[in-house]
């Protein structure tokens, strides 16, 4: 039998990390992130059609919407039908949809509409497969070891959002929109393949898990800290994918995938080096520190002018990031029962989502009323913002919850 109850799943015998589930979802999710990742110069697409700094806000936004919308429902279809097929379901429609945009001809205005509908459509595989593989990474991880394990697992996640803008730009520049999107449809349907290898770690057994809404959960202290942590996190996010690569292209510096290139390979050697820091020292004390490395890694950018400012400006991001999502994932999941895993990830993926929606749109109209600099400036704020705001709300009720778990 696959599936695993939640009295199995409270057993604590200490396991390996690294194990053969463990490296089927590493390799499903890199292919799953670099098909997502290559849309990080979607932009380009929007400009070569007319498009302003405001569509791309827009129509970058548009998937974080569905995404934001749909997330109660897939979390909840998470929890009841099991991670595996929701899995499933979200890489589908990520390897299906960008061959579609092969069909969008002539000036954006001409296909406007069919191009949102087809970001909302495209968001919903996002939501289901990203929800649905942090559920299945904290379902098989070792409690004792879940910081250092999320953060080798999110090599994954920042290696393939190095490696799909890598790969589109000498693609886009050499062969074109049409090679591009059938480029980032293949990275989905090796993922599609690879996850044939994994198994079922939990699906609902009773109605208890049903009983427990994605609202409910949302409504207690720690999870709604870590949805807003979630929420100003990915406004970075949508900085990062809407707005380097028109800013580099703007100011005419070539090879923009430097910065992505070096955002996750430094990304990485933290996560590798610094993995069981987190684990020793607390979730509490790294957060606030790496918002504040993130925030200045966007303030750098401020003053690009060549390929060597990109690789410092992706340096100290990915810094920041290396530590951002495995402590925040880290504290959303920990010591909560198997059965509201999903809804948790829900959370804790929706306020990403949220963030990049919100953020695509905001960034997009202060792009086009005052222009790429101050777009940086404004993500920077938000960032510092987002320390002060664990450090005054967060961090006490985090480690309250260390000794008094959410029960379902």
């Amino acid at each position: 039998m696959n599936t695993i109850d939640s009295v199995k799943a409270d057993q604590t015998k200490p396991e390996p990390i690294f194990n053969q589930q463990f490296i089927i979802l590493w390799a499903t999710n890199f292919f799953a992130v670099a098909s997502m990742s290559s849309f990080f110069l979607f932009p380009l697409f929007i400009l070569s059609h007319g498009g302003t700094k405001a569509d791309i806000g827009i129509l970058m936004g548009a998937m974080s919407l569905s995404s934001v919308l749909g997330r109660p429902w897939v979390s909840q279809v998470i929890d009841r039908i099991g991670r595996k097929k929701s899995y499933l379901l979200g890489i589908m429609i990520s390897t299906i949809m960008p061959v579609t945009h092969i069909y969008f001809k002539g000036e954006l205005s001409d296909f406007y509409f069919l191009l949102f509908g087809a970001r909302i459509i495209h968001g919903v595989g996002i939501a289901f497969s990203f929800t649905a593989s942090t559920t299945i990474i904290a379902d098989i991880l070792p409690k004792e070891r879940l910081n250092e394990g999320l953060g080798i697992f999110g090599i994954t996640a920042v290696s393939g959002m190095a490696f799909g803008p890598a790969v589109a730009e000498p693609i886009i520049r050499f062969f074109g929109y049409n090679a591009f999107f059938l480029t980032a449809s293949l990275f989905g349907a090796i993922s599609w393949l690879l996850q044939t290898g994994l198994k079922e770690t939990y699906i609902s057994l009773s109605q208890s898990s049903s009983s427990v809404s994605f609202w409910m959960v949302l409504k207690r202290k720690k999870v709604f800290g870590i949805a807003i942590m979630a929420l100003l996190f990915g406004s970075g996010m949508a900085a990062q994918s809407g707005f380097i690569s028109p800013y580099a292209e703007h100011l005419g510096i070539k090879g923009v995938s430097l910065f992505f290139i070096t955002y996750s390979a430094t990304a990485v050697v933290v996560r590798i080096f610094g993995g069981r820091l987190a684990d020793r020292v607390g979730e509490d004390r790294i957060v606030p520190w790496a918002f504040i490395i993130s925030a200045m890694g966007f303030l750098s950018l401020l003053a690009l002018q060549n390929n060597w400012y990109l690789v410092l400006s992706g340096l100290i991001c990915g810094t920041g990031h290396a530590f951002i999502f495995p402590c925040l994932n880290a504290i959303a999941v920990r010591n909560e029962p198997i059965e509201i895993r999903g809804k948790i990830a829900g959370v804790f993926t929706g306020g990403m989502d949220s963030g990049m929606l919100c953020g695509s749109i905001l960034l997009g109209y202060v792009g086009e009323w005052f222009g790429y600099k101050p777009i940086f400036l404004t993500t920077s704020i938000l960032l510092v913002f987002a320390s002060l705001f664990f450090l005054g709300y967060l961090s006490k009720i985090v480690r309250a919850s260390i000794t008094e778990p959410i029960q379902a």
